[in-house]
């Protein structure tokens, strides 16, 4: 079983949107921290953004920042990623991941559950 899914990656012109989500079986995400990365070929997997479990208050990347928004839907039990205004450097894989604890954290190693990814590709 999966713990997370992704949904919502594909092929987009500069300029374009994407909606991305993340959806549990078995596991209630609102108990949860949610986290999105990405990894571009040959980098490292980085922290995108992120919304809390309590208040839906949310953390972003400066490269994403007034671009992109976190939500979540509790009564589908599913969290998404809105993606305006796309670049060529936002292509990657995406991941979202939960983390349980108190304290947004932007690092890797702060969340314990993972999707399988979903590609977002931005051509120019």
């Amino acid at each position: 079983q999966v713990p997370l899914v992704e949904s919502g990656g594909g092929l987009v012109q500069a300029g374009g949107s994407l909606r991305l989500s993340c959806a549990a079986s078995g596991r209630t995400l609102r108990n949860y921290i949610m986290g999105w990365f990405r990894q571009a070929p040959g980098t490292e997997r980085e922290f995108v953004a992120a919304i809390d479990s309590s208040d839906g208050n949310t953390k972003y990347s400066d490269s994403v920042k007034g671009r992109f928004t976190s939500s979540r839907d509790n009564a589908k039990n599913t969290v998404s990623l809105q993606m305006n205004r796309l670049k060529p450097e936002d292509t990657g894989v995406y991941y979202c991941a939960a983390r349980t604890g108190v304290f947004v954290r932007t690092s890797v190693t702060d969340y314990d559950v993972w999707g399988q990814g979903t590609q977002v590709t931005v051509s120019s």
